[in-house]
């Protein structure tokens, strides 16, 4: 939540959509006058918005197919999205796909839970009552995939969140190679990186000086 409010006070993000509203806490962070879209299928605000917020009951993958998203974003390109949903790697890559499609050269997406705890808390069938499921897979993804995203993981307790930059709504390479690239990391077991994890998840320090440099090389700051 820190690091959200440190991006939205650094970036003062026209618009948000955040993926996974929950109780609302990292929706809860968004300021005014942003405006902020939160998509869950069984969404719990708890946390008060300080924002104008749009909130859809469905799916991700129902929202983007169902709604007029430009409109929501009112004709601009995204500012910022968060993805912090079903901790699926298959959906969060959907996600992330859907996402980059309303994005511009300033545009950043964030992703939640990218630096699991251990082997049992990142199983794709929780059985913890912490657990971040295999989303870090869409880390590996994209840097074989996409090399020319700029991806890094802020190492910010207690599981992580990265960061992509550089994005291109244009690109059609996930969406060509999206069979092949769940195929290619669904099965990827967690033994294979954990004694790397720094270089496979591109791990920077937590502090903004780090991340600030990425922003400014992208011309966002």
């Amino acid at each position: 939540l820190d690091w959200l409010k440190k991006f939205y006070a650094r970036l003062k993000p026209k618009n948000v959509i955040e993926i996974g509203v929950s109780q609302s806490a990292s929706l809860a962070c968004v300021p005014r006058p942003t405006v902020a879209i939160g998509v869950d299928p069984v969404p719990s605000v708890i946390f008060p918005l300080q924002t104008e917020a749009h909130i859809f009951a469905e799916t991700s993958d129902e929202f983007f197919e169902q709604r007029d998203v430009r409109s929501l974003l009112r004709g601009e390109p995204l500012s910022i999205g968060f993805i912090d949903g079903s901790h699926l790697f298959e959906q969060a890559l959907r996600d992330f796909m859907h996402l980059e499609r309303y994005c511009g050269p300033k545009s950043v997406i964030l992703f939640h839970d990218t630096v699991p705890l251990d082997e049992v808390t990142q199983r794709r069938t929780p059985e913890t009552h912490f657990s971040t499921g295999d989303v870090w897979k869409t880390i590996l993804c994209l840097k074989h995939y996409r090399p020319e995203l700029d991806v890094f993981t802020i190492a910010t307790p207690p599981t992580g969140l990265t960061v992509v930059l550089g994005l291109d709504p244009s690109s059609d390479v996930l969406a060509q190679k999206y069979d092949e690239a769940v195929a290619r990391f669904i099965d990827v077991p967690f033994a294979e990186i954990e004694s790397r994890l720094a270089a496979e998840l591109n791990l920077v320090p937590n502090e903004w000086e780090t991340v600030d440099q990425h922003l400014t090389a992208k011309g966002i700051t």
